[in-house]
């Protein structure tokens, strides 16, 4: 893929808290949207309600043993934003090839799933794959555990798992849409290159490449109308475009018929009885579109017979992306699975894209940075 110009531009302190607040929305949304839907994937609306209300979850309930667990999606797209930071300090030294960085953020990741903790003596490792948590199994769809399972990076001539659909993909790759300083064309292709890593189908790595790129246009200022319009746009060239454009466009329409409802969800969600991708996709940018605030634009993304917690996470992504971090329920916040972390990555992803030179250029690497981001 090509290469965005080199160094950092000129952020003045207004753009650099913004930009930090969006950051943090994006990855805090997408993970609260995870664990909302997490205890209800699997479940049909009608077993949502029966074991939850006529109304369903209003707020967080335990998963996997606590309060606001977190699935694999939240787990991978962490170690995307790591991926990242790492491309931009190996660009130091030269090499410059983000989709391979994302790769081996990914292995990283994917050791997680097999060790039963961190290894001490893998210091290229980093700090992120030595925090504990991350190695709890959290419903690891089998194209991620076998599209990782081996260090063959899958691309588009060649992808891994080239029949998985599945909404896996795109729910990582959020943090693609975060390099605001590149062009969005650009971003499409590398949350596409990085998709194939693990799903193959192009309804999965196009919806992918969207969600990056309707997540770029909000973190840039736009709304999320024009962010869905300027993600046609570019998909409009790409090969098997059309159920993906299709989906979007059947989002936006479903905003005019009416009041917002589970059964329009439903519809959405089931717009791809096969994969789950585009349907997750459309459903969630409906719900961000007519959500009266962020609690009930989840509220909607989760209730329904599809993947919930995948749903929830697209949603949450754009919502955050879209509002920045002071618009997310706090008392959710303080009651999600690894807070302090997400919070510290957002924080170094953002010190990255405004001061990355500074950090770890020629004879001005900040203390500990890379023992943090290895070159390696």
């Amino acid at each position: 893929m090509g290469a965005p110009p080199a160094g950092a531009a000129v952020w003045g302190r207004a753009e650099q808290q913004d930009f930090r607040s969006r950051v943090r929305g994006t990855l805090l949304g997408s993970a609260l949207g995870d664990a909302l839907g997490a205890p209800l994937t699997g479940l049909t609306l009608d077993a949502i309600r029966e074991a939850h209300g006529a109304e369903g979850l209003t707020q967080l309930v335990p998963a996997y043993g606590r309060m606001g667990a977190v699935t694999a999606a939240t787990q991978l797209a962490l170690f995307s934003v790591d991926g990242l930071i790492r491309a931009q300090v190996r660009r130091d030294t030269g090499a410059w090839h983000p989709p391979t960085d994302v790769h081996r953020a990914y292995l990283r990741w994917s050791a997680t799933q097999r060790d039963w903790g961190p290894d001490e003596r893998r210091k290229e490792d980093g700090w992120l794959a030595r925090e504990e948590w991350l190695y709890s199994r959290r419903g690891a769809s089998q194209a991620c555990l076998l599209g990782l399972g081996n260090d063959v990076m899958g691309t588009l001539d060649r992808p891994k798992n080239p029949d998985a659909a599945g909404p896996e993909a795109a729910t990582r790759s959020a943090p693609f849409g975060l390099l605001v300083g590149w062009e969005p064309q650009l971003v499409l292709q590398l949350a596409v290159e990085c998709a194939v890593h693990t799903h193959g189908a192009p309804a999965a790595y196009l919806s992918a490449g969207a969600y990056a790129v309707i997540v770029h246009a909000l973190a840039r200022g736009d709304s999320l109308d024009a962010a869905v319009q300027r993600a046609m746009v570019l998909l409009a060239a790409r090969p098997g475009h059309p159920p993906v454009v299709d989906a979007l466009k059947q989002a936006l329409g479903a905003v005019r018929q009416g009041m917002p409802s589970a059964a329009r969800v439903g519809e959405l969600v089931a717009l791809d009885e096969t994969s789950g991708a585009v349907g997750s996709l459309a459903a969630a940018v409906y719900c961000a579109l007519v959500g009266e605030d962020i609690r009930h634009g989840l509220g909607l993304a989760v209730h329904h017979d599809g993947p919930s917690s995948d749903t929830g996470a697209l949603c949450g992504g754009l919502l955050g992306a879209l509002h920045g971090e002071t618009a997310l329920p706090p008392a959710w916040v303080a009651e999600l699975e690894g807070r302090a972390t997400i919070l510290e990555l957002a924080d170094d992803f953002a010190m990255e894209m405004t001061q990355g030179p500074a950090l770890h250029g020629p004879g001005t690497a900040a203390p500990g940075w890379l023992a943090r981001y290895p070159r390696a």
